[in-house]
């Protein structure tokens, strides 16, 4: 052991315990926590060799100024980590067979990292970079899509079930069904009835961790890489992205004001899988009439496709009765429904559903097994509840007024601010709408989004949601997808009055 240890060693902790002060997450480190850090890093850094005997605990809490109870703990954790070892009586020492690794100094240039070793569908996964989430500060107006409005939240019917979940005794903890809840797909398989006009037995009923957990399980069960996928052009972003990362060849066809062009359908005559948002069409809000779905699954039953249904906002038309689901129109097993309790409940509970042939539900089940073996128990159990006793389609219609409020400010409020310098798409439903600027071309759409941004307001590109490798699809005109659920009024019509200040300058 060097002779200088004593001195050496306070040295380098009062370095390290600088450094070490603080946790990760600004928390402060225990006085043994950064001896145990301290006592590492020197190891790591082969001030003590293999072998090499350290002070007794005794010594160095006299040397440091600690109690003798720190330095033990400190010790302790090094030894259960393999990095000392201890015999009674004696002074522990470094494991024999710990290498040391250089310590990285401001001065060395660390080497960049070689990329990493991935497997196909993961070199698909990075080449989508499909994360949107940014940390950064949110404009005072953000017109983001797919967000509600914190106080729609339905707290205190959520707060009573969930606490009567958690409060009921059961007589062992273990794994559920994968499926899901019993109770909760009884209470789904009536509410679908009575909401989307869809008959399905409980077996047919898959709880899952959001809509997206649903399209991933749809596309590895379905598709095969190099499988046609005909998707809508535009699309919504992270299902074009599902579906490609699996590997699929994706066969956009146009929408218009009436959904998906089925009678483009005629010129595809293989593919696995059709996904499609037929009673409100995302992004340009068109509703799928009956002979078009009618026509889809035609197509779908001839060419041998499923048709994948995600009802991601149904609940919300607001002139009319919510359109009965496309697979209420089934009768060969084409249709898969997918539902969620993102745009009604909230986005973080991560509660959705699919609703799939009798012939897939068993390979859906075990499938969902294998993901994560069940969505959390307790948020079903509440859940359930609150449609049995009927608060979940109170809230719905609650916040069907609200939003529909909310929609009503914004329409007056582009009206008045705006006039003839856009075009409304898709108000009809849902819980946004498509703004289209008629004098600024489609190559200024970014400057646009960076002007309103530096003016406090959030806007959203609908180019994005375009299929990149046909551009001649592209409309020449700039445009953005208007998200209204998560604001006020007031914060709607100021967000609408500084977007006309922006357009002024444009001009």
């Amino acid at each position: 052991m060097p002779q200088n240890w004593p001195t050496l060693n306070i040295q380098f902790f009062t370095k390290m315990a600088v450094q070490l002060a603080t946790r990760p997450d600004g928390r402060p480190r225990s006085v043994s926590q950064q001896l145990y850090d301290s006592i590492k890093a020197q190891i790591a850094a082969g001030i003590y060799a293999p072998g090499a005997r350290l002070a007794s605990s005794r010594a160095l809490a006299a040397e440091l100024g600690l109690s003798r109870t720190t330095v033990t703990a400190a010790y302790d954790q090094l030894v259960a980590e393999g990095y000392l070892e201890t015999k009674p009586g004696a002074r522990p020492r470094v494991a024999p067979n710990i290498k040391p690794v250089p310590l990285k100094t401001a001065s060395r240039r660390t080497p960049a990292n070689a990329p990493p070793r991935l497997s196909a569908i993961g070199r698909r996964i990075a080449a989508a970079n499909a994360t949107s989430w940014s940390g950064a500060p949110r404009p005072q107006a953000d017109f983001r899509s797919g967000e509600l409005a914190g106080d729609d939240f339905p707290r205190p019917p959520w707060k009573r079930a969930l606490m009567a979940a958690a409060m009921r005794r059961t007589p062992r903890l273990r794994y559920d069904d994968p499926r899901g809840a019993a109770e909760l797909r009884t209470a789904l398989q009536g509410y679908l009835w009575r909401a989307r006009g869809l008959r399905c037995d409980v077996q047919q009923i898959i709880v899952v961790n959001g809509s997206q957990q649903a399209l991933d399980l749809c596309a590895r069960l379905l598709i095969d890489p190099a499988d046609r996928v005909v998707i809508e052009n535009p699309c919504y972003q992270m299902a074009r992205q599902v579906f490609a990362v699996a590997g699929a060849t994706l066969a956009p066809i146009a929408v218009d004001k009436d959904g998906l062009r089925t009678d483009r359908l005629g010129a595809i005559k293989t593919a696995r899988a059709a996904f499609v948002t037929p009673s409100h069409q995302f992004p340009l809000g068109g509703v799928l009439s009956v002979e078009r779905r009618q026509a889809l699954l035609t197509w779908a039953r001839r060419v041998g496709a499923y048709v994948i249904e995600d009802d991601y906002d149904g609940e919300y038309r607001f002139d009319t009765r919510p359109i009965e689901a496309l697979q209420s129109l089934d009768d060969s097993g084409v249709a898969i429904y997918v539902g969620t309790l993102s745009k009604t409940l909230s986005p973080l509970l991560r509660l959705g559903y699919l609703v799939v042939p009798p012939a897939l539900a068993d390979v859906f089940a075990a499938a969902k097994q294998l993901a994560d073996r069940h969505t959390p128990r307790l948020e079903q159990a509440a859940l359930a509840s609150l449609i049995a006793d009927g608060n979940y389609e109170r809230h719905v219609r609650r916040v069907r007024r609200r939003n529909a409020e909310r929609r009503t400010a914004a329409l007056a409020a582009i009206t008045s601010e705006l006039g003839d310098r856009v075009t409304i798409a898709g108000a009809a439903a849902g819980l946004h709408l498509v703004l289209w600027f008629n004098d600024i071309p489609q190559r200024r759409e970014g400057d646009l989004v960076t002007r309103a941004l530096a003016a406090g307001i959030g806007l959203h590109p609908i180019t994005p949601l375009y299929d990149p490798a046909a551009p001649a699809e592209r409309p020449d005109k700039a445009g953005i997808v208007l998200g209204y659920a998560a604001l006020d009024e007031r914060t709607i019509r100021h967000g609408i009055r500084r977007l006309a200040t922006v357009l002024d300058g444009m001009a």
